[in-house]
């Protein structure tokens, strides 16, 4: 079995390229995941790479500093550089990204903010409540 779930925030804006056999987008950025119980605060890097639409999604909305889910495998590669020594290369191969933050591109900082509440959208379907006391729970 091989399974991975990460929760990180992006280290740099995706960049997305297309393959040139059959121009399938891929999506490769890198996230930084906090490592839990440790003394002094540190993170562990992991390159991200996803393909499709899903890759399209990541260019298209994701920018440096946004906290995203990520669900994958692990995928180990090896190459020879051209002065013949061998390199390792080590991604996690996303199936699911999940944005955990929205917000335009041109807006740096993600999230969902007290002030963004009042310029939110509300779904269709949904209604707005005045009053928190029409809340059954």
């Amino acid at each position: 079995m091989n399974s991975v779930v990460l929760i990180g925030r992006l280290t740099k804006d995706p960049e997305i390229r297309y393959m040139p056999d059959n121009q399938k987008a891929v999506a490769t950025f890198s996230i930084a995941v906090d490592r839990p119980f440790a003394k002094e605060k540190t993170a562990d890097f992991f390159n991200i790479v996803v393909f499709g639409k899903p890759a399209e999604n990541c260019g298209n909305f994701l920018v440096k500093g946004r906290l995203v889910g990520i669900q994958g495998r692990i995928q180990n590669d090896s190459y020879t550089t051209q002065s013949g020594e061998k390199k390792y290369k080590t991604d996690i191969v996303a199936d699911r990204v999940e944005f955990l933050e929205w917000g335009d591109k041109a807006q740096k900082s993600g999230g969902f903010n007290e002030a963004s509440k009042g310029n939110a959208q509300i779904p269709e379907g949904f209604q707005a409540l005045d009053d928190d006391d029409e809340i059954p729970f």
